[in-house]
């Protein structure tokens, strides 16, 4: 029994040796045999255009308002209405500033008689001071009475010209031509200095405002050349101008919103209408569509393995990828593949430079 004992204790020491010496070669680093991997070969693809709706806005509204309290008597536009700079678009009960007008015309004669009384006293006593029948003092009092009612008059016309300035405003004019986009106001209700009465757009000046997620902004910039169609009939294009980048995401979308000039797009454009944005293009041909587990992060370089057809070994290649998003799985890559090269898409972590693999092919994403 006790050599029986002895015989399996050296077959168990015997068997832990073999299994220590096979991990010591695992663990060695050494490369055996040809590591089975996935890979798919590179060819270019047709990238998916990228549409953002929009609707088309007038690049300058303005809201128009009475610049004094009154009840507004007259409202000569509506929604819609086409108005020329200069137009009379609303107008108050100017019956008060008439009032002031002519309270400012009276005190304006009152002023002027009192400069005239006081140039007559001060002539007369600058001759009687001069038979000395005045005294010097006098004489001085009379020039400065006259000065104040000099300064009086003064007063008074400028009281005068505020009050006309006052009553003008008792009329609400058009400051641009443009087409009314709202109003604010009815008959009858009295208009505090400043409330909105209207809105006027301008005509001359149109943008397409579009909202896009965050990962776009990396692909445009203010001065491209965008698309632009109408969504009724895409047959009707034209171009427009990136001249605005929102800097703040809406707190419900996470949108930023972008606004692209078309200020010489055709009538069939008009404000309110649904159209299509395209951005430009940022990528020179076709690129090449991969999986995202293809690439290899290495010294801040986007890299990939790619097989040698003729000795099955890996090397890893740098290439530029785009920089608009072509999924949650995919990526573009614009330069450093050569079509029909095959890459390595499972299995890329475990790979060293000159390891011999075996490849199979995996269907393209």
């Amino acid at each position: 029994m006790a050599r029986y004992r002895f015989h399996y204790s050296l077959s168990v020491l015997a068997a832990v040796a073999l299994l220590a010496g096979c991990d010591q070669d695992a663990g060695s680093g050494e490369l055996v045999g040809p590591r089975p991997v996935k890979s798919v070969a590179a060819s270019a693809t047709q990238a998916q255009t990228v549409r953002f709706p929009g609707v088309v806005q007038a690049g300058v509204q303005t809201d128009l308002a009475f610049r004094t309290l009154g009840r507004v008597v007259s409202r000569k536009v509506s929604v819609g209405d086409l108005v020329r700079a200069g137009d009379i678009v609303s107008e108050i009960d100017p019956l008060a500033l008439e009032l002031a007008v002519r309270s400012a015309e009276a005190d304006l004669h009152s002023a002027e008689a009192q400069r005239g009384n006081a140039l007559l006293t001060q002539d007369r006593k600058r001759r009687l001071a001069a038979t000395s029948a005045a005294s010097a003092a006098d004489l001085d009092l009379a020039e400065q009475e006259l000065k104040s009612a000099q300064a009086n008059v003064a007063k008074a016309n400028a009281s005068l010209d505020k009050a006309r300035e006052q009553l003008g405003y008792a009329k609400l004019k058009a400051e641009f031509d443009g087409v009314v986009a709202a109003t604010s106001v009815e008959l009858g209700q009295t208009a505090t200095a400043g409330q909105p009465v209207l809105t006027l757009a301008r005509l001359d000046q149109r943008d397409v405002i579009v909202d896009v997620p965050e990962e776009y902004l990396r692909s445009v910039r203010v001065g491209d050349r965008f698309d632009i169609a109408l969504q009724l009939d895409e047959t009707l294009r034209t171009s427009g101008i990136l001249r605005e980048i929102g800097p703040q995401a809406d707190a419900g979308t996470r949108t930023h919103r972008l606004k692209i000039a078309i200020d010489k797009a055709p009538e069939v454009f008009r404000l309110g209408s649904v159209v299509s944005a395209t951005p430009p293009k940022t990528q020179q041909g076709l690129p090449v569509v991969l999986p995202a587990t293809a690439l290899v992060k290495r010294d801040g370089t986007d890299r990939v393995w790619v097989v040698d057809p003729a000795t099955h070994t890996v090397s890893l290649k740098s290439v530029r990828l785009d920089i608009s998003p072509a999924g949650v799985r995919s990526v573009r890559v614009l330069s450093g593949l050569k079509d029909g090269e095959e890459v390595v898409v499972a299995g890329v972590n475990q790979l060293a430079e000159g390891q011999a693999v075996r490849t199979q092919q995996e269907q393209r994403p």
